[in-house]
């Protein structure tokens, strides 16, 4: 089925963005990657647009931005729905605001976890902070907006919600998301080829933690 024709938005003389209309933002930027191998230009991703910028070396010409549109639209709507790695997170959940999302949502703790695990989540997106990967995929019963009033600490592995997203902090920092579990894995680990555990295009399932 066809879909809307993605839309150019102009960033700066040495950048370029698209609307990807629906299409799955991490397809569009490996495809982008692939096509620009060996040219010294940035392709960055985001929720529903992908960023194009050239570096010191390089000029993005009016061809290369009708070809890397052209590429996206041949992209359909559930392109890559199997790309990518499966990653299993461990969970214990008892985060700070489980109760109080359980309580927003009308469910049970019991219920707010089960539906958390019982989710298959997509990594649609990197940003924030360095492996912090934007989940897609949580379920609608749980969508909540971020906390009225942010944390000025969370700490590293914790497991949060909001919005339509899921997310595991890589490190201690600030943070508006609604805490419901934490893990012992190390999301980020700049020693570590590849530094981050999840990268976009993973599919990830969190499970129990062993106990």
């Amino acid at each position: 089925m066809d879909i809307a024709t993605p839309v150019v938005v102009p960033f700066g003389p040495d950048a370029f963005m698209i609307d990807t209309a629906g299409r799955r933002t991490d397809v569009v930027a490996d495809r982008w990657r692939e096509a620009l191998a060996g040219r010294d230009m940035d392709v960055v991703p985001a929720a529903a647009t992908v960023l194009v910028r050239c570096g010191y070396q390089d000029v993005l010409t009016a061809g290369d931005r009708e070809m890397l549109v052209h590429l996206a639209r041949e992209i359909t709507q559930d392109e890559g729905a199997h790309s990518g790695r499966t990653v299993t997170i461990p969970v214990v959940y008892d985060g700070d605001d489980l109760a109080d999302v359980a309580r927003r949502c009308g469910m049970s703790t019991d219920a707010v976890v089960a539906a958390h695990i019982s989710a298959e989540f997509r990594a649609a997106f990197c940003g924030f902070a360095p492996g912090f990967a934007y989940l897609v995929g949580l379920p609608s019963a749980l969508h909540l907006p971020r906390r009225d009033t942010p944390r000025t600490t969370v700490p590293a592995g914790s497991v949060a919600i909001a919005a339509e997203y899921s997310a595991v902090y890589p490190r201690s920092s600030p943070g508006g998301w609604h805490l419901i579990g934490r893990t012992e894995y190390a999301m980020f680990d700049v020693a570590r080829d590849p530094p981050a555990i999840v990268v976009p295009g993973d599919t990830v399932r969190f499970v129990h933690a062993a106990r």
